[in-house]
């Protein structure tokens, strides 16, 4: 639901908040008051872009922890999401699919839409919204069960009965997890015995399960080690040919290796939002071009 709520002024340092990078101030586009490139308008009958956020507000209490946030991810890309810890990173990905709802005194005033569905509306049905746009979290979380029952839970859940139907779509979401010839053999042996890196991508097979639109990654390789990075890496490289990802990472390498944009985040606002090579070699922004140069964060 949104909640109207006094706005909160944002304090940036001085000199900083939406100065533009030397190298990229001729010619700037039009910015919001953070200093991100300002969504364009869409041509009446235009195809909305998958995600869409307008003047994004949330307040955990009377913390505000984003601020006017306005931007779009278009579909079959992979949009990261950077910036220091507590800069809102996670919050605006809980954001699409209301996994905030969650946490006690949470308020919202502004726009989020998927596919043209507005997300806050009191009417979205917020089960299908979550089947919509699946989530992979930081850490590998499988259940307690075995590798087939984890991947058919959502399934079941949704009253999938059939066996046969059943173990066509668990199949189908370990081989786009790349992750079913290592497994074939023991899908009925427990989850948990499978390694860190195996558990990931069993969990992103879970959430590929019930056919999202949306993937939702918060720094999903941050507890791997180097070769299950690259594993999970690979995979989203893949994944983009048939789903929208948007995945919070700390590691700016990471975000320059597989994603298409890249949305910089300070202190609930987004400051800048462009594609990734043009973000971390000719950014608009001053508080961008500090940050992936080290001076802060």
């Amino acid at each position: 639901m949104t909640l109207e709520t006094p706005s909160i002024r944002t304090i940036l340092p001085e000199g900083r908040r939406g100065e533009t990078a030397p190298e990229a101030r001729a010619g700037a586009g039009a910015t919001t008051s953070a200093g991100a490139a300002a969504p364009a308008a869409h041509a009446p009958g235009a195809v909305e872009p998958r995600l869409v956020t307008r003047d994004f507000n949330l307040w955990y209490g009377t913390h505000q922890a984003l601020k006017q946030v306005s931007l779009e991810v278009p579909d079959h890309s992979v949009t990261a999401i950077i910036g220091p810890s507590g800069c809102g990173k996670s919050t605006l990905l809980r954001s699409f699919n209301r996994m905030n709802d969650l946490i006690p005194g949470v308020r919202v005033r502004g726009s989020v839409r998927v596919s043209g569905l507005e997300v806050y509306a009191p009417s979205t049905d917020v089960v299908e919204l979550r089947r919509r746009i699946g989530m992979v979290f930081q850490r590998p979380n499988p259940f307690p069960k075995s590798i087939f029952d984890n991947v058919a839970f959502g399934l079941r859940l949704l009253g999938l009965g059939n066996r046969t139907e059943l173990e066509a779509r668990v199949e189908d979401s370990l081989r786009h997890a790349a992750l079913w010839d290592e497994v074939r053999d023991r899908l009925g042996k427990s989850a948990l015995a499978l390694s860190g890196g195996q558990q990931q991508r069993l969990c992103i097979a879970r959430a590929l399960a019930v056919e999202p639109e949306v993937l939702l990654m918060d720094e999903p390789a941050s507890a791997l080690d180097p070769t299950a990075t690259a594993r999970i890496e690979e995979l989203v490289l893949d994944l983009k040919e048939r789903y929208t990802i948007v995945m919070v990472t700390h590691n700016m390498q990471q975000a320059a290796r597989v994603s298409d944009r890249t949305a910089f985040m300070l202190v609930g606002e987004l400051i800048e939002l462009g594609e990734t090579r043009q973000l971390f070699t000719r950014p608009r922004q001053k508080l961008t071009e500090d940050y992936i140069t080290g001076r802060f964060g």
